[in-house]
C-alpha cells in the first residue's frame, strides 16, 4: 500500500465513524423526545442545514424500537470527534432532565 492509499483509507474510515457519531446523536435525541436538528442548531446556530444530520435522522428508529444510548456514551463519542459545542448543549439538556 502506498501513502495515498493509506491516506484515502484513513479519510474513509473517519467519514464512516463520523456518520456513526451523527446517527448515535440523532437516535439519542429521538429517544429523549428531542428534535435533532433543533439541538444541533443550539450548538451551531450559524451553520447551514446539515445534510449528514438529515441523512442520519432518516436512519433513526422510533423511540420504542431504538436501543438505549446512555448519556455518557453520547458525550464520550462527541468528545472523540471534538464536538464540544454539541456536548455542552447535551450536558445542559441532561442537567434539565435530572432537575425535572
Amino acid at each position: 500500500m502506498n501513502y495515498q492509499d493509506i491516506e484515502k483509507r484513513v479519510k474513509e474510515n473517519y467519514q464512516n465513524d463520523e456518520e456513526m457519531m451523527i446517527l448515535i446523536f440523532a437516535q439519542w435525541c429521538i429517544n429523549h423526545d428531542l428534535d435533532p436538528e433543533k439541538v444541533y442548531g443550539q450548538a451551531y446556530p450559524d451553520q447551514a442545514a446539515n445534510s449528514a444530520l438529515r441523512k442520519a435522522i432518516h436512519s433513526t428508529v422510533a423511540k420504542e424500537n431504538g436501543s438505549d444510548i446512555s448519556n455518557d456514551t453520547l458525550l464520550n463519542i462527541l468528545s472523540l470527534f471534538g464536538n464540544d459545542n454539541l456536548a455542552f448543549v447535551i450536558t445542559e439538556i441532561i442537567s434539565k432532565e435530572k432537575r425535572s
